[in-house]
């Protein structure tokens, strides 16, 4: 399912039982409920409420969203030192060389079409893919460079070869789910709280109050799309993050 769908389904879910249950609470209020008497101390709390979950709310898109740049910053460092790689190895001889760019395009090919999708299914990288990088390891670290041209050649792509295996690793830290299940509670039950408090004020029929509590609910609804959205480092799909494998890589 698209994830606009599921946004749009998420907001108007929220916004019917907001306005479902605040329609249903005015027929069934009383003749002597008179909105106009909340005490202050609720307002107060009200606002209190809603200031203090807004901070909350802030706090977890931030370490979200920080949390989704860093694992592409690691996924962009990850495809260009294998594509640094395949270049660099040009100064080899050809069987190196051919070989070597084999095993680089096997690689990619593994972690876009089947790792990718047992990290987000499973949260952990392959086994397969890191023999496969280790065999691309193995390719570099096995040539004996034959002159001085191949030898200022050599280091470098050595040094290539361990940015791939570091930003791979990096990679694997960001396989999980940035926010813990103890904070998604916070953060659902902190929504409900913020809602509820709205039935609080006595909120009547009107236009303005039945918009208002429909606006209020649906920025709190796409707040929390946003942050489940964000806390999938490395995207729901293939396509969220691996855009630098099949930009540099025939895949």
């Amino acid at each position: 399912m698209a994830e606009w769908l599921v946004l749009a389904i998420a907001i108007a879910s929220v916004c019917a039982v907001v306005l479902a249950i605040t329609v249903l609470r005015s027929r069934t209020a009383g003749p002597d409920d008179d909105p106009g008497q909340t005490p202050d101390v609720i307002e107060y709390m009200t606002m209190m409420v809603g200031v203090v979950y807004a901070i909350v709310l802030g706090l977890a898109i931030a370490g979200v969203w920080e949390a989704r740049n860093a694992a592409q910053d690691a996924v962009r460092a990850e495809a260009h030192a294998l594509h640094e790689v395949a270049q660099r190895v040009q100064a080899f001889a050809p069987a190196t060389r051919d070989r070597t760019r084999a095993d680089v395009d096997a690689y990619a090919r593994h972690v876009v079409r089947t790792e990718w999708p047992a990290m987000q299914r499973d949260g952990r990288l392959t086994e397969r893919g890191g023999q496969l990088l280790e065999r691309v390891r193995t390719d570099v670290t096995s040539y004996e460079p034959r002159n001085d041209h191949e030898g200022q050649s050599y280091q470098p792509l050595l040094d290539q070869v361990g940015a791939a295996a570091a930003a791979r690793e990096a990679r694997a830290q960001n396989a999980d789910d940035t926010m813990p299940g103890v904070v998604w509670f916070g953060l659902i039950a902190g929504a409900a709280v913020a809602v509820g408090l709205i039935f609080l004020l006595q909120i009547r029929r009107s236009p303005r109050e039945l918009l208002l509590a429909g606006l209020y609910s649906a920025l709190i609804a796409f707040l929390l799309f946003l942050i489940w959205d964000f806390n999938s480092p490395l995207g729901h799909e293939v396509a969220d993050s691996a855009g630098p494998f099949t930009e540099l890589f025939a895949i």
